[in-house]
């Protein structure tokens, strides 16, 4: 049998939490059924009521196998966010192989991701809008997102007038004035706090 893995990101161009990657193991072709959810979509085309249940349907199903990987924001300040999101695909990928023993032969990677630099750059297909594509980074998206969101809901009970359970850390209206009023947390990101 011939396997595919997929990653996606989730929390680039948010101001606080980290960039969370999760890297995802299915067998080719797999065709994913859900009588109750529906087509699986992108996660950014489900509500959060959905995204829960694919994500619940996923950790459960015998043929999806994934790992995550979070770059929290001070490194994400030391070495910007792109470098920080490839980091944490990378983390995510060599996580996930680490514990198969058959040669995975194709991986995909959503839009501007990269799997290592120079010598140690593992091949990979980079796929534009590949979490609407390729069913591993669909997988990869929901899974992606509604780990982060969980992460986001508990910074919400350590720090609740920053409201982290509605804007999950992007830069809202809202967001931006709780900064203002009460100050940056350490779970903020500085540098992209410059230019509010």
């Amino acid at each position: 049998m011939k396997y595919v893995i997929g990653l996606d990101e989730v929390g680039r161009g948010s101001l606080a939490g980290p960039v969370v990657v999760a890297a995802v193991l299915i067998p080719k072709g797999l065709r994913i059924m859900n009588y109750e959810l529906g087509i699986m979509k992108d996660s950014k085309k489900v509500n959060s009521q959905k995204r829960e249940k694919w994500f619940r349907f996923f950790k459960n199903h015998p043929d999806v196998l994934y790992t995550l990987a979070r770059v929290y924001p001070k490194k994400i300040d030391q070495i910007n966010i792109s470098n920080a999101a490839n980091l944490a695909a990378l983390h995510a990928y060599e996580r996930l192989v680490s514990g198969i023993i058959y040669k995975v032969p194709d991986v995909y990677l959503d839009g501007g991701l990269y799997l290592g630099g120079g010598k140690n750059r593992i091949p990979a297909k980079t796929v534009i809008r590949g979490d609407e594509k390729i069913t591993a980074i669909k997988i990869a998206s929901i899974i992606a997102k509604v780990s982060r969101d969980k992460f986001m809901a508990r910074l919400a009970k350590k720090y609740p007038k920053y409201n982290f359970e509605t804007h999950k850390g992007y830069g809202t209206k809202r967001h931006i004035q709780v900064i203002k009023k009460f100050g940056p947390l350490i779970v903020h990101r500085r540098s992209f706090l410059r230019f509010i």
